[in-house]
This record gives structure tokens, C-alpha cells and sequence, in this order.
């Protein structure tokens, strides 16, 4: 893969161009700053970008803000953002494009480096990829809404899974149930949070949507 970095902390930076270096990936630009990162994507048009939310100058939400941006410009450019922070308002606009190919990882919770360039790839490839912690803090922030009232507990659970990026065989795993079973979970999902089938839409990708919005 060819990826971009943007991440102001020298350290963190140098040491996800060495990690991604040494597993054979090719980093085209490292940056510490939005701008730098905007100029760096549309230079290198690269297959991913890593990219903090806070950096300079005010160390607020520059990152976050460019990969909006960068995503408005070019839909489809993969962003996964790797932060200290869960911003979760901003998760819910980066996937409102529907266009697949952005993650959210926590810097505190990536245990193995397996796991973070997995979901490096799984973005890569043009999947949403969303931390749990992430995934359970959009929840709370969704309890108090009517729409996702409709489904069953266990529908939720399996949209919790599916906002967390997992396919149906992963969330069969998880659930101990069968590939049938979560199949119908699923297609009740969409029937009630009203997706039909189109051309045009990825139905996974909207259900986690409503999730984010509802």
C-alpha cells in the first residue's frame, strides 16, 4: 500500500514510518500538520491516509477537519484516523458520503500491531472500520432516540457489530449464532430502519449511519 501520515508527534510519526516500512508498504509522505496533509494527498494520491484529529496550529480538530475536506474533494479516499480521542460527532460526517473506506482507531486500545494493519488494510480496501470504545460511545449518544427503537436486542447487537466494521462471519463468531441466522438479523435490520435495495447505496454502510444520526 502507498500511505500517507499525518501525525504531529516526531516519535509516533517516525515510528509508523518504520513499522509500515518494514512490512513492505510504501509511506509517500509523513507530515505534522491539516495543510500539509491536504497537499500531501493530492501529490501522492496515495491508497491510505493515517491521520491524527488534533494538530497543530491550535491542536483541536485540524486533522479531522482535512479528512472531511479531503473526502469532499476526492470521495473515496481512505482515511483511517488513528486518535487519542473520540470525536463522535465527526464520525457519523466522514460516512455520510457513503463511500466506504474510513476507520477510527484509538491510539490506547490498539493492542497488536496485526490489529492495526488489518484495519489499515480493511480501509484500504474500502470497509468502515470503528473502534468498539468508538462504537460505544455513538451508542449512548443515540440511546435517546426513537428510530433504532424498532429492532430487537439482538438486531442491535448485531448493528453494533456491523458499525464496528465486522462482516457477517465475524459477527457470527462473536454472537455464537449461524450464518443464516445473522442473515436474517440482518436483512430484518434493513427492513425496518427502511434501506431497500439499490444500485447505487451501500445498505450496510447506511444502517450504521442511521446508527450514528438516528
Amino acid at each position: 500500500m502507498r500511505v500517507v501520515i499525518a501525525e504531529d508527534s516526531t516519535i509516533l510519526r517516525q515510528g509508523l514510518v518504520e513499522l509500515l516500512t518494514l512490512r513492505g508498504h510504501e509511506v509517500v509522505a509523513a507530515v505534522k500538520d491539516a495543510a500539509a496533509l491536504e497537499a500531501a494527498v493530492k501529490a501522492h494520491a496515495p491508497d491510505v491516509s493515517i491521520v491524527d484529529i488534533r494538530m497543530p496550529p491550535t491542536h483541536t480538530d485540524e486533522g479531522l477537519r482535512a479528512a472531511i475536506a479531503l473526502r469532499k474533494e476526492q470521495p473515496g479516499q481512505a482515511i483511517l484516523l488513528f486518535s487519542q480521542y473520540v470525536e463522535t460527532r465527526y464520525a457519523a460526517e466522514l460516512l455520510a458520503d457513503r463511500a466506504g473506506g474510513v476507520g477510527y482507531l484509538l491510539k490506547d486500545r490498539v493492542a497488536e500491531v496485526s490489529d492495526f494493519l488489518d484495519a489499515l488494510k480493511r480501509v484500504a480496501d474500502g470497509e468502515t472500520v470503528l473502534d468498539p470504545e468508538v462504537v460505544s460511545q455513538l451508542f449512548s449518544a443515540t440511546r435517546k432516540t426513537g428510530e433504532l427503537d424498532r429492532l430487537t436486542t439482538r438486531e442491535r447487537e448485531v448493528l453494533d457489530l456491523m458499525a464496528e466494521g465486522r462482516s457477517n462471519a465475524a459477527i457470527c463468531a462473536k454472537l455464537f449464532l449461524s450464518a443464516g441466522s445473522v442473515e436474517k438479523h440482518v436483512t430484518s435490520i434493513f427492513g425496518k430502519l427502511g434501506l431497500h435495495q439499490s444500485e447505487g447505496d451501500n445498505r450496510r454502510v447506511l444502517a450504521v449511519l442511521k446508527y450514528l444520526q438516528a
